[in-house]
Parts: structure tokens; C-alpha cells; sequence
């Protein structure tokens, strides 16, 4: 930990962003040159499920949003410790609404910042821009939990958590869909896939329905919170050793696991719908993670080898804005690294293709953090 600032928290942000900015591309290419088992099946979880099911691929989104929602403990800390309260459900009400605008800017940016990913600035026409993003998501999903953090104690936000996951599994397992009925989970029939194409502008991502749409982005919320409660959990100024903090973390992630594993046979786990038992399963899988990271990063102090994963954390904003579309690293690596790469075996020549790409984005990277330029949102 430096500065209050927890490293495990930018190195698991990092670890995640890298596999959307450049990672999953070395290990396609690498399954390719030597398809041996392991690499077949790393290059497998690099891409979305279907529809039911799930992949290392479709964790990758709610835990970027898990790690938001862990943070915002932290990151209302000194407001709370200034304030000479307890909890920031016992800030002040002026102190409340200068937060709430600064989240509010906050999530505007991101919904603004997820158009332009999107290629608003193309101008190809409103109907033909999609509206929603997964920054957009984040944004909103942010929000609503910081909303729940600033206002409620926790036994309430726990409450509501629940309450979210359940009212959502209800909504789409009892709502009728014009001419599909209730309980349609498919691709057109969901209530999700409705309720876009009834009332989302623009170009949906998938024609019938968007993955990152109105009505799935509010289990979203429950996701972010679980971030809420492990990083209130692990800041809590409580008489448990870490050792126990740890334990309790661990087994409440492996009851989250089983929960999503159980719900799933009536209520799949579904990344696209972003269902109740997809923020079960994931958000036991995300506090692993955490785990994994703060033991070996904060607690064990071993965090040379993890410094490229923070370097990509701290500007994970940035680098993903960039990736998607807007600097193209490709062209980039390849007039650097082009004429070496071409006296490479040709079955290689992608795998280090791709290499150079990361290559790239991490010189930029660190020149940014050298510099002290961090996209603050």
C-alpha cells in the first residue's frame, strides 16, 4: 500500500485491462504457432460465451467494475476522516451533495468517453450510433452504488444487493415480452432485449438486444457493491487479524461461487443479460483475485514483477480509450518492430506482431506514469 493507495488494486485493474488491450491477441496468435494444450485453451477463454455459460473472457468487464466499487472506500476516506464521522452514511449533507456532483461529473464523462468509443465523432448518423457502452455502464453502475454507500449503513446495502439481484430474477423470469411471453432468457425474447430495443437509441451492439444495456445494468449496481463490501470489509478498523479478514473473504467468495453455480440451473449465468447468478459466480471470482494480488503485492511486498500490470492499471481509462480504437498501436509497432519481425520463422512472426503492440502501449505507459499524467475521472 502506498499512500492509502492500494498497489494490488492498480495490478489487478491492470491485469484485467490487459487482456482487452492487447494480451488475448498474443495468445490467439500463440495457439496458432504452437497449438499445445495450454495455449488452445488460454486462446478458448479469450473470447465471449455464446450466450449461456461462461469464460475467463466475460469476467474481465464486472471485475474492472468490482475493483471500482472496492475503491470507493478508500477513495472516500480522507472526506470521512476530515468530516469526524464514522462511515460516510454519517457525512454531512453539504459534504453529501459536493460528492454527489463529483460523481455525477464523473459518470457524465464516462457515458460521454463510451459514445466516442463507439465512433460518435464519425458522425455516421444518430441511428446509427450505439448509446450504450461499457463505459457508460461502469459510469452509471458507479454511481448508483456510491448513491447506496453514501446513504445507507451496511446491513441496508446488503439489503439492497439482494434486493437488486432478486427484483432483476423476478422482472425476467415474470414479465410477460409481447409475443414471447415470460421467462423468455433467448437473445430476442429476454425482457432485457425488449425494454433496448423499446427504448435504447441508436444502433443496438447485437440488433436485438445490447450487452450492455437499460435494464442489465442494474444488477451492474450489485456487482460494484460486492466491491463495496470487500473494500469496507478489508478497511474496517475491526479487532480480526488479516489472517481472518482473508479467511472470511475467501469463504464468503467460494458461498458466492455456489450460490451462482445453483441459480444458474434456473436462472443462467449469462454475461450478455448480466443475469443474478453471472454476479454471483463472477463476484466470488473477483474477491479471489483480489486476494491473490493483495497477499503477493501489498501484504508479501513482492510487486517488481507485477509493475507493468500497474502501470496499465493506473491509466486503465486511458489505455482502454486508446485500444479501442483511437491511437493505432498496430501501425505503431509495426514501423518499429516490422523489419526485425520479418526475419522471424513466418509462423511467429503474429505471436511477436502482437508482442510489439504491448510493447508499444507499455512505453507509452510508462512515460505517462514517469511523468505523473494519469486520466483522473
Amino acid at each position: 500500500m502506498t499512500n492509502n493507495r492500494l498497489l494490488s488494486l492498480d495490478a489487478l485493474r491492470g491485469f484485467v485491462m490487459f487482456w482487452i488491450m492487447s494480451g488475448e491477441h498474443i495468445i490467439h496468435a500463440l495457439a496458432k504457432a504452437a497449438p499445445i494444450p495450454v495455449f488452445v485453451w488460454m486462446s478458448s477463454q479469450l473470447h465471449h460465451a455464446e450466450w449461456n455459460g461462461i469464460t475467463f473472457y466475460d469476467m474481465i468487464f464486472p471485475v474492472f467494475l468490482f475493483v471500482a466499487g472496492f475503491s470507493m472506500p478508500y477513495s472516500f476516506d480522507k472526506k470521512i476522516q476530515s468530516a469526524g464521522v464514522k462511515t460516510a452514511n454519517d457525512l454531512p449533507s453539504e459534504e453529501k451533495q459536493k460528492i454527489y456532483l463529483s460523481m455525477l461529473r464523473r459518470t457524465c464523462i464516462l457515458i460521454v468517453l463510451g459514445f466516442v468509443v463507439n465512433g460518435l465523432l464519425k458522425f455516421d448518423g444518430f441511428d446509427q450510433t450505439r448509446f450504450a457502452s461499457v463505459l457508460g455502464r461502469i459510469g452509471i453502475a458507479w454511481f448508483l452504488a456510491g448513491i447506496i454507500y453514501l446513504n445507507f449503513d451496511l446491513k441496508k446495502q446488503v439489503i439492497w444487493c439482494i434486493g437488486i439481484l432478486l427484483g432483476y430474477y423476478a422482472a425476467m423470469k415474470w414479465v410477460p415480452v409481447p409475443d414471447f411471453g415470460a421467462g423468455v432468457l433467448t437473445k430476442e425474447g429476454s425482457l432485457e432485449a425488449y425494454i433496448d430495443r423499446l427504448l435504447l437509441p441508436g444502433r443496438l451492439h447485437s440488433t436485438v438486444y445490447d450487452p450492455e444495456g437499460i435494464l442489465s445494468t442494474i444488477p451492474a449496481v450489485s456487482t460494484a457493491l460486492l466491491g463495496v463490501f470487500s473494500g469496507t470489509f478489508l478497511r474496517a478498523r475491526i479487532y480480526y487479524s488479516i489472517n481472518v479478514k482473508l479467511l472470511t473473504m475467501t469463504l464468503s467468495a467460494i458461498l458466492l461461487i455456489l450460490i451462482g453455480i445453483l441459480w444458474d440451473f434456473d436462472f443462467p449465468i449469462n454475461k450478455h443479460l448480466w443475469t443474478s447468478s453471472f454476479v454471483c459466480f463472477v463476484g466470488g471470482f473477483s474477491i479471489l483475485f483480489f486476494i491473490f494480488f493483495y497477499v503477493i503485492i501489498d501484504l508479501l511486498g513482492l510487486h517488481k514483477w507485477a509493475f507493468p500490470l500497474i502501470l496499465i492499471g493506473s491509466n486503465s481509462i486511458l489505455i482502454y480509450i486508446a485500444a479501442e480504437g483511437l491511437v493505432d498501436f498496430k501501425h505503431t509497432a509495426d514501423y518499429v518492430f516490422g523489419g526485425l519481425i520479418e526475419f522471424l520463422p513466418l509462423i511467429w512472426q503474429p505471436v511477436f506482431a502482437a508482442l510489439s503492440v504491448t510493447m508499444v502501449q507499455l512505453i507509452l505507459l510508462y512515460f505517462l506514469y514517469k511523468k505523473k499524467w494519469f486520466l483522473k475521472i
